[in-house]
Order: C-alpha cells, then sequence, then structure tokens
C-alpha cells in the first residue's frame, strides 16, 4: 500500500503546473499522466482499496483545475481527463466515504467558486455524501442563494444547476419539474420536463408540457427534439390523427424539406396518405405571396421525386435559386435533356466568375465550363460550345488568371 501511495503521489506531482508556462506547451506529456494517474486508481479501486486513493484523486482534481486556468486545451483533451478523474473521484468516494459535510463544502465552493470546470454531479457523489451530506449541500445551497449578488452571473447560475441536481436527486418528480419550471428560459428546460414525467410514466402530464413548450418556444433551438418526443408520446397512446396535426402545423408555421420529411415518416408510420400534395400545395401559395419560398418548393419537388416540376419552378425565377441547389438540378436535368441545361450552366459561370467573395470564384467557373462542354457534347451542340468558348475568351481576355484556370482544365 506505502509502494502504491508513492508511486500515486508521484503521478499526482505532475499534475502541478507552473502558470508561466508556455500555455500551448506539454498538454500532450500532462494528459497521459493524468490518464495513467487514473488507470492505476482505477485498478485500486476495483481492487476495493478506494481509501488509498480517495485524498490522492482529491488533489487531483484540485491541481488539474488550477492547470487548466492557464492551459490551452481547445481540443478539450485535459477538460476531458479532469472529468474522469472527478467520476473517479465519486467512485472512490463511495467506497470510502470521506466527511459528507467536508465533501458537500468543498462540491459547493468548486461548482460556485471555480473556474466552471470540472462539472460537479451531485448524483454520481450521493452515494458518499448521504442523507447528511445532501443535507448540507442543501443549506449551502440555500446559504449561497441569499447572499449571491444579482450581477453574478456565473454564482447564480451555479446555484441554479445545483438546486436543480439536488431535486433531481432527491427523487421526488414534483418537486424536480418545479424547480425546472422556475426557468423556462428555452426548449431545452421543457425538454427536461418532459422527458422526467415520460420516464415516470406520466405521459398526459409530459404530452402537456410539450405542447406548452413548443407554443412558447416555437423556433427555438432544441424544439425539433420537443416536437419528436410530443409525437411519440401522443403515437403511443394511439393519437394518429393529433401526431400528424402536430406535423401539419409545422409545416405550415415554417414549410421547409425537413418539416416535410417529417411529416410524410409520421404519415408513412401511422399509414396515411402521402402528404405530398399537400405540403406542394401549401408551398405553391407561400411562393404565391413571397417568391423568397421557391428554394424550399423545389426542394420538397425533388424530395418527392417531382423532377420536372422542380425544374420548370426554379426556371420559372432563376435568381431565388443557390448555386448549389442549381447544380443538383442541372446534374439530374442532364440525364434526360442535355440541351436544357446549356443555358442554366452558361449563367451559373457567370455568376460564380464574379463571385468576388470566392477566392477559388476562377477555378470553379472552369470546372464549370468544362461541364458545360459535356453538356454541349450529350446534346451534339458541339459548335454551341465553340462559339461559346470563344465569347467567353474575349469577354474576359483582361483577366488573366480566369484563362490560366480555364486552360488548366482544357
Amino acid at each position: 500500500m506505502d509502494r502504491d501511495l508513492t508511486e500515486l503521489s508521484a503521478l499526482v506531482d505532475a499534475l502541478r503546473r507552473d502558470r508561466r508556462t508556455d500555455p500551448y506547451r506539454g498538454r500532450r506529456q500532462y494528459s497521459l499522466a493524468a490518464r495513467e494517474l487514473a488507470e492505476r486508481c482505477a485498478a485500486l479501486v476495483d481492487a476495493g482499496d478506494g481509501a488509498t486513493v480517495v485524498p490522492v484523486l482529491r488533489k487531483a482534481v484540485d491541481r488539474m483545475t488550477a492547470a487548466l486556468t492557464s492551459m490551452d486545451d481547445s481540443s478539450g483533451i485535459v477538460g476531458d481527463d479532469l472529468q474522469q478523474i472527478m467520476h473517479l473521484y465519486a467512485r472512490a468516494c463511495a467506497t470510502a466515504p470521506p466527511d459528507p459535510k467536508r465533501l458537500a463544502a468543498w462540491l459547493v465552493q468548486l461548482e460556485c467558486d471555480g473556474p466552471g470546470w470540472p462539472r460537479v454531479l451531485l448524483r454520481d457523489f450521493a452515494p458518499a455524501l448521504g442523507g447528511k451530506g445532501i443535507a448540507e449541500v442543501e443549506r449551502l445551497v440555500a446559504e449561497r442563494a441569499a447572499t449571491a449578488g444579482p450581477d453574478s452571473w456565473a454564482g447564480r447560475f451555479a446555484i441554479r444547476d445545483l438546486r436543480e441536481q439536488l431535486a433531481d436527486v432527491s427523487g421526488d418528480i414534483d418537486r424536480y419539474v418545479q424547480v425546472l419550471a422556475e426557468h423556462l428560459e428555452s426548449a431545452q428546460q421543457y425538454g427536461r420536463i418532459v422527458d422526467v414525467l415520460r420516464s415516470a410514466g406520466r405521459a398526459a402530464e409530459a404530452i402537456d408540457w410539450a405542447r406548452r413548450g413548443l407554443a412558447a418556444k416555437s423556433g427555438w433551438p432544441g424544439t425539433e427534439e420537443l416536437r419528436d418526443a410530443l409525437v411519440g408520446m401522443l403515437l403511443d397512446r394511439g393519437g394518429d390523427g393529433e401526431a400528424l396535426a402536430v406535423r401539419a402545423a409545422e409545416f405550415e408555421r415554417h414549410p421547409a424539406l425537413a418539416a416535410y420529411r417529417a411529416w410524410a415518416h409520421t404519415a408513412a408510420r401511422v399509414g396515411a396518405a402521402d402528404p405530398a400534395p399537400a405540403a406542394v400545395e401549401r408551398l405553391r401559395r407561400h411562393v404565391a405571396e413571397r417568391p423568397a419560398y421557391l428554394p424550399e418548393l423545389v426542394d420538397v419537388l425533388t424530395a418527392t421525386g417531382a423532377h420536372d416540376e422542380a425544374w420548370t419552378a426554379a426556371r420559372a425565377d432563376p435568381d431565388q435559386i443557390s448555386r448549389q441547389r442549381w447544380l443538383t438540378l442541372i446534374e439530374h436535368r442532364t440525364l434526360t435533356d442535355p440541351a436544357g441545361v446549356i443555358e442554366p450552366y452558361a449563367r451559373l459561370v457567370e455568376l460564380q466568375v464574379n463571385d468576388s467573395g470566392d477566392k477559388h470564384r476562377y477555378r470553379r467557373a472552369a470546372q464549370l465550363i468544362t461541364a458545360l462542354q459535356e453538356a454541349c457534347r450529350a446534346a451534339g451542340q458541339q459548335d454551341r460550345f465553340a462559339a461559346y468558348l470563344t465569347d467567353f475568351r474575349d469577354r474576359y481576355r483582361r483577366r488573366p488568371s480566369l484563362i490560366n484556370a480555364l486552360d488548366e482544365f482544357r
């Protein structure tokens, strides 16, 4: 045991880092030392010797936390190592619990006064904290909440996080939902409530919270996951029509390809009619009012296999269609109508040549001209391409870089 402790102490000493050290140096060696320590400590915990590693891992967490304040860890490697050490410390504490009040004080201080890492997970430490330690965390968090400054965003966030975690480890679903509901600032927060109620078998309440979240945070990040959860729960209870209505309503709100695909997937799952005709009709109405919806119409038509309609729609107002979409349309159209893609290809060449924001515009334009030549050859219009190329070279003769790029592909 003494030998193990000596060797572990040497590994922990390697985790001490001078703040004056170049922040970009020594990260790999530091990470290797942390991983070796974790491997050795994990073996001892597995062997039932948690008491030996508890103080070692505590010191390692403190040293790594401090080291990361002056080390470049943009890759997140050392941060991941620290989180592993923290998890291992919780495991060790469960087998050889330290004083629960002191452990509680350290965890609260790390969360509230630390630099933001490692992540404190009370559920991991709950076995070591026990009832006495959890009660101490509750007391300390309440004390912090009473004295936290209104401008201390980090402190308020840490207190909120700990309160939510305390509610979680309490096992009281209603308490947990109540605490989460105090800060309904995002769709993800509604999603957490939905998840906990759903896991507890309280589907009706979960559905209600999902609907509330979609109404309050429509279009926010995380709403797609919330909508998927709502649809899944409705389908689970046989609400096929309700699930389809949710998908249709989202497409009406935001008629885009992703919304159509979700609608079509749900329709296929319940054996309902393909919503493609209704989706296309709605998009045509939107396009008539706002031409900016044309790309979405083209995307949906393409996704449903209506390639001719997609082509016709795009040709009606080509300026609304991005170059990438045009390339996709042209590549498909070339197979059946090579003559029809010649003019659109020529238009894309001009757009590419004059795209001053693209430093590779000449090379990409040359690639398009090569594709244009292939289309002319497939259409039996080689003379047309020869005339086009002569005219192109003449118009851009004062752009030697463009001509050189073109010659590289010829």
